[in-house]
């Protein structure tokens, strides 16, 4: 179990160095059957890697041989028992847990700010969400995690629940404690499923919140594309044996996966988990120094707040990432969206996501002063465009966050009901069969099942008219959205 090697990706280097006459898919055979063009950007030596699941190089659907040595590598890096590779990105690790545990009709508790993701496995699977309603925070505008006090009601009420899913860390990098979390869920056999997807290096340096794995989570779907170095839509799934079927984790997981799987993906997760093992540590602490350091300046800048460790100290703010910093952009006259424009047409600078009140820029092990120092010119230049006349207690923008819709029925059987149309504006009160939100971050404002209200209409409509990417509905335009049909009654 060295961590210096790459069985994966050193296998596939020695495979195309033998240069073996292809008559096996993929048919640019290397390149030469491809578009120059691309070819010439892209490269030979990625492209004489592109290959299938052909016998030397083992194959993702039944390890035995590189993939099977290079996830072994990742779980012990990692601290699980099993780790699986995924090239259908995280949201395909979650569906995996989720599934994995709950048939229909069975319970599962989760966060009401989860991803789409997960409710669309609740979906797949008939599964009965058991939501638990996030901390909020007013001033920012954002959810936080689930407290260790909502998720002991939630099992006290539902202990026959098959899983507690939970965001560690959100999006923003707040954790709740994870570890109290697991200890309440396992005290009742039941496991816990992490959608740790903005967690991958938190494992990796003692000045981060706990990873799910050394929380004592049963399963974590970890993005390492995010913030560990591999290529966009590669992850994993760890695993820790005893509450949950490692076999049919294996197998779901199969059936969510496409056949042709990209040996560029897999070779990416071998090689960033080289890294993390190997100098993890040391990379990471660069990092959080160097947002440390970033957020101070951005904090000396007027009419702008980087949030720090003083968002700690609630029960859903148990820890934070240093390395995710979270503007508050509310004391501009113009909203975040708007912000994350000015800064892509005026400074070529492109945020992790906007909304309404904030904007989001992650620090890796890629950034150096060079990027900050661009950030913070940029956004000293934003201060003194924008900036709200501080002496005018009016000019303060108020933070809108509409309730939790109320869920009225399974949002399986929501999604596959018999549905009617309605107007945009006409639809309060009816129960929705489609989902709708705001990608980044995928966080439904409605799921199928739940009751749409005129706060959230509300909501929605704000964030279109602030050109926020709302998603979601069959009617791009939202002019119309998609309700549960209702019948007449015979009389």
């Amino acid at each position: 179990m060295n961590q210096n090697s790459t069985p994966l990706f050193s296998g596939l280097v020695e495979h195309a160095k033998k240069n073996p006459i292809q008559f096996h898919i993929p048919g640019h055979k290397k390149g030469t059957g491809m578009d120059p063009e691309f070819r010439e950007y892209i490269g030979e030596n990625a492209l004489s890697i592109d290959l299938i699941n052909i016998g030397p190089l083992d194959d993702l659907h039944h390890p035995k041989g590189i993939i099977k040595e290079a996830q072994d590598l990742a779980a012990k890096a990692f601290g699980a028992d099993h780790t699986f590779f995924s090239v259908q990105g995280t949201s395909g690790a979650i569906m995996t847990m989720v599934m994995a545990v709950c048939g229909p009709g069975e319970k599962i508790i989760v966060p009401r700010n989860v991803h789409k993701s997960v409710m669309s496995a609740i979906v797949f699977s008939g599964a009965v969400p058991i939501f638990i309603h996030p901390e909020v925070d007013k001033e920012l505008g954002i959810s936080h995690g689930i407290t260790t006090d909502a998720v002991e009601r939630a099992l006290q009420q539902h202990p026959d629940a098959k899983g507690v899913l939970v965001i560690n860390p959100t999006y923003f990098g707040i954790s709740a404690d994870l570890s109290k979390i697991v200890e309440l869920a396992h005290s009742y056999d039941v496991p816990v499923l992490v959608d740790e997807a903005h967690g991958v290096h938190i494992h990796f340096h003692e000045e981060l919140p706990l990873s799910a794995m050394q929380a004592g989570a049963d399963m974590a779907a970890t993005s390492v594309h995010k913030l560990g170095g591999s290529m966009t839509q590669s992850s994993i799934l760890n695993v820790r044996e005893g509450l949950v079927n490692v076999n049919r984790i294996q197998s779901i997981l199969s059936m969510l996966t496409t056949t042709s799987t990209s040996y560029l993906l897999l070779a990416s997760l071998d090689v960033a988990r080289k890294r993390l093992a190997t100098e993890g540590h040391d990379i990471i602490d660069q990092a959080i120094k160097l947002a440390n350091k970033t957020r101070k300046r951005i904090n000396e800048i007027e009419h702008l707040y980087c949030v720090g460790k003083e968002i700690l100290g609630t029960k859903a703010t148990f820890d934070a990432d240093p390395t995710k910093l979270i503007i508050s952009t509310k004391n501009l006259s113009i909203n975040g969206y708007d912000v994350e424009k000015w800064l892509r047409e005026k400074y070529n600078i492109e945020v992790e996501l906007s909304d309404l009140y904030n904007i989001l820029c992650i620090i890796t092990p890629g950034d150096s002063d060079k990027e900050t120092d661009i950030l913070v010119d940029a956004l000293k230049d934003l201060s003194q465009t924008f900036g709200l006349d501080e002496s005018n207690p009016h000019s303060h923008k108020e933070v809108y966050l509409p309730d939790i819709p109320v869920l009225a029925i399974a949002p399986r059987e929501a999604f596959y009901s018999e549905t009617e149309v309605v107007p945009f504006e006409e639809s309060a009160g009816r129960v929705i069969a489609e989902f709708i939100m705001v990608y980044p971050p995928g966080i439904p404002i409605f799921t199928p099942g739940e009751i749409i209200t005129e706060d959230n209409l509300r909501y929605i409509q704000m964030n279109i008219e602030a050109g926020l990417p709302v998603q979601g509905p069959e009617d791009y335009e939202l002019k119309t959205l998609r309700v549960i049909k209702e019948h007449v009654a015979i009389k």
